[in-house]
């Protein structure tokens, strides 16, 4: 018999770690409920600084998932909001509760502006970029030359420079954050870095020897980066690491290489708030989903699914109320049968009755998430099959 997954704001979840749903506890009640007040605004959130939280990523996202336990979201501060109670016709297992999404696919990000050839055209769209991207014209230019060396040493690789702005991003904010951007090993930068054309002196510390070097290190397995397999298996591979702290990095990349890519195609879009939120939220993978949790700046190590997307809209100075389910109902909803955008909240539950659970559109597919207890903050689908998505709504254009 398959146990109906209920969200209730006292209730604590074991971590589901199963696509079997069978041996799913009931919650327990929790002892009491969290402070679900007011959070400050703004803190540093800078992606490749955050520190990693030993908490469980999904491990093995290329091939394998985990389901949702339905959000935990708490109970709003007045502690009035009564779960309703399923009709005699209704499911319960859609009332309140329900899976959510259960594995994050297999993705590449989607296709960016193409990089142009000539140094001066090429200087002129990292110029464009540059400030919409938040990363430094040098840095652009590199990544884009990265690209352009490895379509003529391995073109069936399909390297774009988001990915390698993305591990640009994950490494050292784009060399912001010491002399090694792309995070290169001593062994990937003695086999990859040390001849290439047109640079009489490759340096580690140079973006455009950097990316050449993170090219080849990437493309070495003769894996094809324009689709999702061959792209995480490279991302995998390049970086070494296991576990949580190898997980972290490949979506940080995929996370900062998406919205790049989308930026890319209008950057116009870089100052409005759902671009600022989701920033912020890309800023917070890895923390610990803490039940009623409004972040570190309101003294707790982490967020809830609607603390989360509620911080990340109040860092873009855009309001919204505290629970998932507030937060539905005081949205303009996204038409059905249309993706989500960029920045749109994505929500689970009974729009009927009451939605459990909330999260950040990201583009191609994904989200960014705080899914539940003794999980991190991570990248998920947003949408499968037998879940029960009920919809998505729009805090600002």
């Amino acid at each position: 018999m398959r146990v109906p997954l209920t969200c209730k704001a006292s209730a604590r979840y074991t971590q589901v770690v199963s696509n079997n749903l069978d041996g799913v506890t009931e919650p327990e009640p929790a002892s009491s409920a969290p402070e679900t007040g007011p959070k400050k605004k703004s803190w540093a959130h800078g992606v490749a600084m955050r520190s990693l939280v030993a908490l469980p990523l999904v491990a093995g996202l290329a091939t394998a998932g985990w389901l949702l336990a339905g959000g935990n979201d708490p109970a709003p501060a007045d502690g009035n909001q009564q779960v309703p109670v399923p009709a005699a016709n209704q499911d319960p297992a859609t009332v309140g509760g329900g899976a959510g999404p259960s594995v994050l696919e297999v993705s590449a990000p989607v296709k960016a502006q193409e990089t142009p050839k000539g140094a001066r055209p090429l200087e002129e769209w990292a110029n464009k970029l540059a400030g919409a991207l938040d990363i430094p014209a040098k840095s652009l230019i590199g990544y884009a030359n990265g690209e352009l060396a490895l379509r003529g040493e391995q073109p069936n690789c399909h390297l774009s420079w988001v990915t390698l702005a993305g591990v640009g991003a994950a490494s050292s904010n784009h060399g912001r954050g010491g002399d090694n951007p792309l995070g290169l090993s001593a062994q990937q930068w003695k086999k990859h870095g040390t001849s290439i054309p047109g640079i009489a002196k490759p340096a580690l510390a140079d973006p455009d020897s950097a990316s050449v070097a993170a090219g080849r290190a990437l493309c070495a397995s003769g894996a094809d980066l324009g689709g999702g397999n061959g792209w995480w298996k490279a991302v995998a591979g390049y970086q070494g690491g296991k576990g949580n702290e190898a997980e972290l990095f490949r979506q940080r990349v995929l996370g900062n290489a998406q919205l790049y890519a989308t930026l890319s195609l209008d950057p116009s879009r870089a100052s409005s708030p759902s671009v600022k939120a989701t920033r912020f939220a890309l800023g917070q993978l890895g923390l610990p989903y803490v039940w009623g949790g409004n972040g570190p700046e309101a003294g707790a190590a982490g967020f809830d699914c609607s603390g989360l997307t509620k911080a990340s809209y109040d860092e873009a100075g855009v309001g919204l109320p505290r629970t998932a389910d507030s937060q539905f109902r005081a949205l303009p909803q996204v038409p059905g049968g249309q993706e989500p955008k960029l920045g749109d909240l994505v929500f689970y539950g009974n729009p009927g009755t009451r939605i459990h659970h909330v999260g950040l559109y990201l583009g191609n597919g994904l989200m960014i998430n705080a899914p539940t207890e003794g999980q991190a903050i991570q990248i998920h689908t947003y949408h499968k099959k037998g879940d029960d998505y009920a919809g998505a709504g729009r805090p600002s254009a």
